[in-house]
């Protein structure tokens, strides 16, 4: 049975991603910061379980990684979900809020693909990025979070390169607007209600609408799959047509 690693597990795209593996047959280790809601997640599937603490620095990721083995004895996919979007500026943006943006967006999945990388080799597994339609085209005001994403996409790339020869593939997908509470939060940054706000992210997408974290999973696990094995070294938009 393939064993896949999926952070940002506790909830939206992370969850969802986590719980589609699950379905479709995969044993995943489901981590996250938040022990209560991934314990929610873990109770969908028998297949599911979990790795709750912080993963600021590489030591904390090696662990992650090692113990994914110690209680599956292999990786087959790493998913690298986890991540934050604080709206700024460069002015707006304090340093500790560009290192924490740049340490969760980006370091932590270097972090996490260094320490993954020979168990992916053994495998012939694969890594899957959560990036951003921000990773692609910047907006006003997302100047620390536009810049991991986009950093997310070369770090994709290049590792994509570098382990092609090894049967391993990477890629990103850039998701636009999804229904998560990541995005819900964002409205604290508007003067409008969540439904509203929601409503005009919706309008801004040439499909009229925004994704469930569904669809994103279905994705990923698509990439993930051996029918996806020639893919390697792409960002792919799933935004409804935006970045068209």
């Amino acid at each position: 049975m393939s064993v896949a690693l999926v952070t940002g597990a506790s909830s939206g795209i992370g969850a969802a991603i986590a719980i589609a593996f699950a379905e479709a047959g995969w044993e995943v280790m489901a981590a996250g910061r938040d022990e209560s809601r991934l314990a929610e997640v873990a109770d969908v599937s028998d297949n599911i379980a979990t790795w709750a603490g912080e993963l600021t620095d590489s030591g904390d990721c090696d662990e992650l990684v090692e113990d994914a083995i110690e209680e599956f004895g292999a990786i087959a996919c790493l998913v690298n979900s986890a991540g934050i979007m604080l709206r700024g500026d460069a002015t707006e943006t304090s340093d500790d809020d560009w290192r924490d943006v740049l340490c969760l967006n980006l370091d932590i999945p270097f972090f996490l693909s260094r320490a993954a990388t020979p168990h992916l080799q053994r495998s012939k597994g694969s890594i899957v990025n959560i990036s951003s339609y921000w990773g692609l085209h910047a907006d006003a005001r997302t100047v620390a979070y536009a810049t991991s994403k986009g950093g997310l996409i070369m770090l994709t790339k290049a590792m994509a390169k570098d382990l092609a020869g090894d049967g391993v593939s990477v890629n990103a997908i850039c998701p636009g607007g999804v229904d998560t509470p990541m995005l819900a939060a964002a409205a604290e940054d508007t003067d409008l209600e969540v439904d509203e706000f929601l409503g005009e992210i919706a309008e801004f997408s040439p499909n009229g609408r925004i994704a469930s974290p569904e669809e994103i999973a279905a994705l990923v696990l698509f990439l993930a799959s051996d029918a996806a094995r020639h893919i390697t070294g792409t960002a792919i938009p799933i935004d409804g047509g935006l970045a068209a």
